[in-house]
This record gives structure tokens, C-alpha cells and sequence, in this order.
């Protein structure tokens, strides 16, 4: 490092570097100011686009609630469109498919599934969606194509939807009236922590069953 012996040597110094550098200086502070411009721009842009999400989401629970289903299409048809990439985009897929399938159009419903699979970065939502598209199949006696699904689920990623998966092909297996791969399969439905009265009693219809053949 240079040491300069008079402070008319440092001022001299000093205008020296001004005019090699000063240039690059000023330009990369007017672009640290346009990226944090930029940046605080595109947050606040995001915040007013969520909340504007969120607004039109309420609307869309009022028509589930109301049991309107012709709302339910057009409101969920507007999140679609205009908050695509939110979650507000695939939960109101969700709401869609559930209408479709209340009215038994059930291929509608399995395609509204089948996009929230394909379209949502969301482990559980997928979940969700997943499962929901299963009981379509069953709906439709397509149980092949259910178990088919389930088999290709990730299963490092199952969080807590093992023992609803399981009480699926429990259902599946007995819609096919393979009833032993369907007891196996509740109870490791039951061995997964997916405990209800509804899945004791389906394992209980079973045994009912085998003791009265």
C-alpha cells in the first residue's frame, strides 16, 4: 500500500483514481439502485397478485359452500387463468373436480386431478389430487388403473398418506373381489397409522364375510 506523505499528495492521488475508476462507480451504483428497485417492485407486484388470489379464493369457497356449481366453474376458471402459478391455481382444480364429480362427470373430475398432478410443485397437494383421481377410477370400475397409480407413487415421499393409499387398493381389491389382497391391504392401512371407524369396519365386513363362507 502507498503512503502518501501530504495531504496534497492523497487529494492528487485521490482524483487520479476518480478518473480510472469513477465511470465503473457510478454505473454499478445506478444498477444496484435498478436491481433493488427492480426487486422491491416485483415483491410488492407478488403481494398485491396474492392478495388479489386470496380475495377471489373466498368467493370461490362461498359457491362451494353454496353448493353452486356453475360459480364454482367461472371462479375457478378465473384463479386458473389469471393466478395460475399460485396455489391458489391448483386448489381451485380441486374445487372444480369436486363439483364435477357431485354430479357424476367423472371424466371432467379425473382430468381437473390429473392437472393439479402434473402442474402443482406441491408434495401434498399432489397427494391430494392423487388419491382423489383413485376414487374416480373406482367410481368408474377402472381398478386396475387405480392400483396402477398407487404403485407408482413415490414412496420416499409418502408422508402421511401411506395409510390412505393403502385403504384405497383395500377398496380397489375388494371392487375386484380380491379379498384377501384387500384385507392385507387395510390392515397395513391400519399398521400405517390410518385409523377410523369407517376402515374397521370395512376389515370387520371381511372377516364377516370369510366366517359366514
Amino acid at each position: 500500500m502507498e503512503i502518501y506523505e501530504t495531504e496534497e499528495e492523497q487529494v492528487a492521488a485521490l482524483k487520479d483514481w476518480w478518473k480510472a475508476n469513477g465511470t465503473s462507480v457510478i454505473s454499478g451504483i445506478v444498477a444496484a439502485i435498478i436491481i433493488v428497485g427492480g426487486w422491491n417492485f416485483w415483491k410488492n407486484y407478488q403481494q398485491d397478485k396474492m392478495l388479489q388470489a386470496s380475495t377471489v379464493y373466498e368467493q370461490l369457497l362461498k359457491a362451494n359452500t353454496a353448493k353452486s356449481t356453475d360459480s364454482i366453474d367461472k371462479i375457478a376458471e378465473k384463479i386458473k387463468v389469471n393466478y395460475a402459478g399460485t396455489a391458489y391455481g391448483a386448489y381451485a382444480l380441486l374445487f372444480q373436480a369436486k363439483a364435477k364429480f357431485e354430479q357424476n362427470e367423472l371424466a371432467a373430475a379425473g382430468a381437473l386431478l390429473q392437472q393439479v398432478i402434473e402442474s402443482s410443485s406441491d408434495d401434498e397437494l399432489k397427494h391430494v389430487a392423487r388419491a382423489r383421481l383413485v376414487r374416480v377410477l373406482l367410481a368408474e370400475e377402472k381398478y386396475e388403473q387405480g392400483l396402477q397409480i398407487i404403485a407408482n407413487v413415490n414412496q420416499a415421499k409418502l408422508g402421511g398418506f401411506e395409510g390412505i393409499y393403502e385403504e384405497l387398493k383395500g377398496d380397489l381389491y375388494v371392487a375386484m373381489s380380491r379379498i384377501g389382497e384387500a384385507r392385507t391391504a387395510y390392515q397395513a392401512a391400519l399398521t400405517a397409522g390410518k385409523s377410523s371407524p369407517l376402515l374397521q369396519f370395512k376389515l370387520d365386513d371381511l372377516t364377516a364375510a370369510d366366517e359366514s363362507n
